[in-house]
């Protein structure tokens, strides 16, 4: 059950109103902040998708109808219809992708049929950099990726500002910093 409480908070506790356990006040400081990727990646994919499904779609349609007649020029609808199901799915793909900072760790979210939160410690970082390929690079975006100890954990944050990754790969190497400095 949640109620509202005097400090703005919601109050957490047991369904029914019983004594089920103490009630708990969760305020907007324990709930993460979650940032979005900036639209400049969504933008590129869907670039990079037309670009390639469309020079697809015109061979697919050229060529058959060309060599064997109009009617073959329709297997040019079939790259065509993959390319209006990708504009779709790189969309809800983009919005999927989230990360908050919080105390003691970064949250990475992303997925649409398969849900992923990756919880990567700031004291367990070994390495944090910045990429960005030529095509990033002619968008102005740059991934910031961060290496653990155990392979599985190593977290990508694609398509950011250069800006937000470069100042990104400073707080978390700070903190990292500071919280391995115990072990």
């Amino acid at each position: 059950m949640e109620t509202g409480s005097p400090e703005g908070g919601r109050t957490v506790g047991a369904e029914g109103g019983g004594p089920a356990g103490p009630e708990r006040v969760v305020t907007a400081e324990t709930e993460p902040t979650w940032t979005g990727l900036p639209p400049g990646l969504l933008r590129m994919r869907r670039l990079l998708l037309v670009v390639w499904l469309g020079s697809l779609t015109l061979a697919a349609g050229l060529l058959p109808g060309l060599l064997a007649g109009p009617a073959w020029a329709a297997f040019a609808l079939v790259p065509l219809a993959l390319m209006v199901w990708g504009w779709v799915l790189i969309g809800r793909n983009w919005r999927s992708w989230r990360y908050a900072e919080r105390a003691d760790d970064l949250l990475i979210s992303r997925g649409v049929l398969w849900h992923t939160v990756t919880v990567v410690p700031y004291g367990r970082m070994q390495l944090v950099e910045v990429t960005s390929g030529p095509v990033e690079r002619h968008f102005g975006l740059a991934s910031v990726q961060l290496h653990t100890a155990a392979a599985a954990t190593d977290a990508t944050i694609p398509g950011l500002d250069p800006a937000e990754a470069e100042r990104l790969r400073d707080r978390l190497t700070e903190l990292g910093e500071a919280r391995s400095a115990g072990l």
